[in-house]
């Protein structure tokens, strides 16, 4: 090997750290041996974190492109590698957060040939509007590297952020090569249309009831602070959309509360009553629409201005009224200098926005030892406003949703991590990867259900130094889809797939390095919280829940009672 010339696998992990990337999360494959290497060479620029499953390697990525804005890194082996982190990849996607997946490969003289693992991944992964990539891009020439990682990185972050997945052949991972890292990429701010802007202004002087919902991917402190400044300017509601609940400060007195999953009855009604909806950042999918009654497609009845970073997200679902492509610091940015009127005719709508929140923050009464809502405040009271709180999919995320107030970004840092894909098994591997990263208190809500299909990845903290805080509410169920069945098909739930037979959480927890405690009463889980706040090691504090108490709403035993009458 000459002196200006290195192995393609070093130059992989060279140019990431020329992209300014501190870690990569993945799971170690022979099919991308020299990169492993390169991992070595560069190790005091660069960390490769060591999972125990690449699913969950491929949600740590997809938090660190959350955190950062910039593209989480994650590293898997061929076939079986690639498909377990496809779950990652289309968290990525839908929740519109810049990632790249690098992929070991079957050796280009096997291709073709149904080698050893082999998958053909422009056809699994996309891309497509329905795809779970942007781009998908094989590199046979070493030489070309640099020209690649800065492709992906500048496509994961442009437009509607996301993920991009490069394969990298085994055997031209180990040709030599005296290519050079290219540049940093950054990504390309789409500025506001002028004329837009004065066709916004012109819309908002006519409404009544103006409402704003603020969400998706791409908000920074800076854009979060100038949306504040705008919603103060004009004394608009601000609700965020679902699962980017720390996109508009939960304890301003403009806030309306979060449109999303077990969105406040009286918050609905109000999206629905109003006559001109601003989407800043959203695309506007399922959940965030109420299952899309919210706003009805392809013309809402509201007036929309739809506000995106990718033109291709435009009309798409809803013919708006107004469609601007920029970019979310771009936007914000120009909308708070957008002229207001000394007093407008809303005044009273945001006042009630806000009261109707606040009213939704006292619980009603629920059964059992545990009162979740007491836990929820005493999470609220004793964590630091800049720690992160992450969850997985299930029923169990809704005590959080409804009543954890986010300071959120205007205040300086993001401090929600959660899948608007749905995806269970998201919030413990999230939630290790935020500490990891930043340093700061990462506290995760998980299910009995969702702990499990990513708890080993407590390991993968231990052996890293991380310290995150687990609170896993255990009812002995996948929860959401028997309150699912109760409704559809009360009294038949026996053997139909919903019940599960758990573990020890506190021994499984001790096993992988972590402090294990149970609680059974409510007021046993301050001391707990405390306690894991001070210790030097993660702890993992089990909630034993009454099955009954399913929603922050209601319970099974209602909902069985409603569906007999019907």
């Amino acid at each position: 090997m000459s002196q200006d010339s290195q192995l393609a696998g070093h130059l992989i992990v060279e140019c990431l750290v020329a992209q300014g990337v501190s870690h990569a999360f993945g799971v170690p494959g022979e099919s991308y041996l020299a990169v492993l290497d390169g991992f070595h060479k560069y190790r005091e620029q660069i960390r490769f974190v060591i999972n125990r499953q690449e699913g969950g390697a491929a949600f740590m990525a997809e938090a660190a492109g959350k955190m950062t804005n910039r593209p989480g890194v994650c590293f898997v082996t061929r076939g079986p590698g690639a498909t377990n982190a496809s779950i990652g990849v289309h968290t990525a996607f839908q929740d519109s957060t810049p990632m790249v997946l690098f992929v070991g490969d079957v050796a280009s003289d096997q291709r073709d040939r149904e080698a050893f693992q082999e998958v053909e991944y422009n056809s699994f992964f996309g891309p497509s509007t329905k795809g779970m990539a942007k781009r998908v891009e094989r590199i046979d020439d070493p030489n070309r590297i640099p020209e690649y990682v800065a492709r992906a990185f500048a496509t994961a972050m442009n437009g509607r952020p996301g993920p991009v997945v490069l394969v990298l052949p085994e055997d031209m991972l180990t040709k030599e090569t005296s290519a050079r890292p290219m540049p940093r990429v950054e990504a390309v701010e789409a500025w506001s249309d002028p004329g837009a802007l004065r066709t916004l202004r012109e819309l908002l002087l006519a409404a009544k009831k103006p409402f704003v919902i603020a969400g998706g991917g791409g908000w920074t402190p800076q854009s979060a602070q100038a949306l504040q400044r705008f919603a103060e300017n004009w004394k608009l509601p601000v609700g965020n959309a679902f699962r980017f609940q720390d996109t508009f400060d939960n304890h301003h007195p403009q806030y309306a509360g979060d449109v999303g999953i077990g969105i406040n009855p009286k918050l609905a009604a109000r999206v629905r009553d109003s006559d001109l909806v601003i989407a800043i950042g959203p695309r506007l999918g399922e959940m965030t629409t109420g299952g899309y009654t919210l706003l009805t497609p392809p013309k809402a009845k509201q007036k929309l201005v739809h506000i995106h970073a990718s033109a291709e997200e435009l009309n798409r679902v809803y013919q708006a009224d107004l469609a601007i492509n920029a970019t979310m610091n771009a936007a914000a940015r120009s909308l708070e200098v957008l002229t207001a009127p000394p007093e407008v005719p809303w005044a009273d709508w945001t006042a009630a926005a806000n009261a109707d929140y606040l009213g939704n923050l006292v619980p009603q009464k629920l059964p059992g030892s545990i009162d979740m809502p007491a836990i929820v405040a005493t999470l609220q009271k004793h964590l630091p406003t800049d720690a992160l709180v992450t969850n997985g999919a299930g029923n169990f995320a809704s005590w959080t949703h409804r009543f954890f107030k986010h300071h959120g970004l205007a205040k300086g840092h993001k401090t929600q991590l959660a899948p608007t894909s749905g995806a269970m098994g998201y919030g413990v591997p999230a939630g290790i990867a935020a500490n990891i990263i930043s340093g700061r208190i990462a506290l995760t809500m998980a299910g009995d259900g969702d702990f499990l299909m990513n708890g080993q990845e407590l390991a993968t903290a231990s052996q890293h130094g991380a310290r995150s805080i687990v609170v896993l509410l255990n009812n002995g169920m996948y929860g959401t889809i028997r309150m699912h069945q109760e409704r559809e098909y009360p009294k038949r739930v026996e053997g139909a797939g919903t019940q599960l037979a758990n573990p020890d959480f506190i021994g499984l927890a001790k096993a992988y390095g972590y402090e294990g405690v149970r609680i059974t009463r409510t007021e046993e889980f301050e001391p707990a919280l405390l306690a894991a706040l001070e210790r030097g090691q993660g702890t993992l504090i089990e909630v034993v829940l009454d099955p009954e108490v399913i929603t922050t709403r209601g319970t099974l035993s209602a909902i069985r009672d409603a569906a007999l009458k019907r």
